[in-house]
């Protein structure tokens, strides 16, 4: 099992500070092995206890009561030392955040939790945890950490060039996929459970969602249009013209469910000129391309789209908000923020012939401020320098991480 090491150091950084820290992220993406090697870790600097339960396991079902689970956790409790709890997949338990804030209250008690759904941080659970816990938010495997895993598995040094990239981009990121990459039946059959998992337990349920067959066209259509301004109506009008009547409201139902169950993530529009966020039309990226591989198969001429919501999952991984841009009447494909700085990205397949180069560089060229501008294409060259404006090779930018 390779380590996220950014994320362990983060789970350092906050051990034994007085909030509930709260890994979230899409099923499988590794929550669940984070904090066992944590507790490991934890567990070798001994004089403390650990306590851990994962609700996805069917022997802790009885303790999906708060009250049950409360009494339960309480009576593993030892005085005079400190106490790590672990709660994998919390959001199973109705009102867990009862019995989490109770924990919270006791000083020698430090409270690890993982989720799989937005859900489980909004409304009144958000309100009632309000300043009392930090969100470390996971994804799936990065180029580098791909590249790692594959390097370990293997024993052997992978390298992280062009051909592991393509086959990063067409199998995925999950971690369990990195050591089964090679058969693309085993790869599906994968996805397809988690696929499942989610819209069974984390979507239908919840949501009440009675058609399944609507979730999958919005999920495909979605998928399809990676890189294109999207709305509900759009959507809409496209299932309804294909054979398949909805309304904008049960396609704005289902993208909500998609996005608080993490499969897709949404970017909204920024007026770079005007500073404000716009209302109408956002983009959605994949949380995995794997995702894509499953719902979709392998298709020929997207290969610019797959780059641009890699990068977009990237600048997630590194810290940065991220938004759509747009300048008068062109557009940014991102605008990055992070720590008060701000840095704008185009990404292209390639800019070899000189017409889609200054198609890529023109928004930048008419920006006037000094923030730093980086145009990412999968030509295989050194950086650039386009008066200013730096262009990067894409493979090279994200084995860098």
């Amino acid at each position: 099992m390779v380590v996220r090491k950014e994320f362990m150091k983060i789970l350092w950084n906050w051990k034994d500070k007085k909030v509930i820290k709260v890994v979230t992220g899409v099923r499988r993406c590794g929550k669940s092995t984070l904090l066992s090697q944590f507790k490991s870790e934890v567990e070798k600097l001994g004089e403390c206890n650990t306590i851990s339960i994962n609700f996805d396991d069917l022997e802790n079902e009885f303790l999906c009561d708060y009250h049950v689970l409360y009494k339960h956790l309480r009576g593993k409790i030892t005085a005079g030392q400190m106490n790590y709890v672990f709660l994998d997949e919390i959001q199973l338990v109705p009102q867990f955040e009862k019995v989490v804030n109770s924990l919270f209250l006791k000083d020698n008690v430090d409270i690890y939790i993982t989720g799989s759904n937005a859900y489980m941080l909004s409304g009144e659970i958000a309100t009632l945890l309000s300043g009392r816990y930090v969100e470390i938010k996971m994804l799936p495997f990065s180029f580098a950490e791909y590249a790692q895993f594959k390097s370990d598995f293997l024993k052997k040094e992978v390298t992280a060039d062009e051909t592991l990239y393509n086959e990063y981009v067409s199998v995925g990121g999950f971690p369990y996929v990195a050591s089964i990459s090679t058969d693309k039946n085993l790869v599906r059959d994968y996805i397809r459970g988690i696929y499942s998992t989610i819209v069974l337990k984390d979507i239908i349920q919840r949501k009440k969602l009675s058609d399944s067959d609507v979730l999958e066209k919005v999920c495909k259509f979605t998928l399809s249009n990676v890189g294109n301004l999207v709305s509900s109506k759009k959507v809409s009008d496209t299932l309804t013209s294909g054979g398949r009547k909805t309304s904008p409201a049960t396609v704005e139902n289902c993208y909500s469910a998609l996005t608080e169950s993490y499969l897709f993530y949404k970017a909204t529009r920024y007026d770079i000129k005007g500073k404000e966020f716009l209302k109408s039309l956002e983009k959605y990226y994949a949380v995995d391309m794997g995702l894509r591989f499953f719902m979709l198969g392998i298709r020929t001429g997207d290969d610019g789209f797959i780059l641009e919501n890699v990068v977009y999952l990237e600048l997630l991984r590194r810290g940065y908000e991220v938004y759509v841009g747009k300048y008068n009447d062109l557009e940014i494909d991102f605008v990055a923020k992070k720590d008060g700085l701000t840095e704008y990205y185009q990404v292209a397949l390639s800019v070899r012939e000189q017409s889609t180069l200054e198609r890529e560089l023109r928004p930048f060229r008419l920006m006037k401020d000094n923030y730093p501008k980086l145009l990412i294409t999968l030509d295989n060259s050194n950086n650039i320098d386009h008066n200013g404006i730096i262009q990067i090779y894409a493979v090279k930018w994200l084995a860098s991480a």
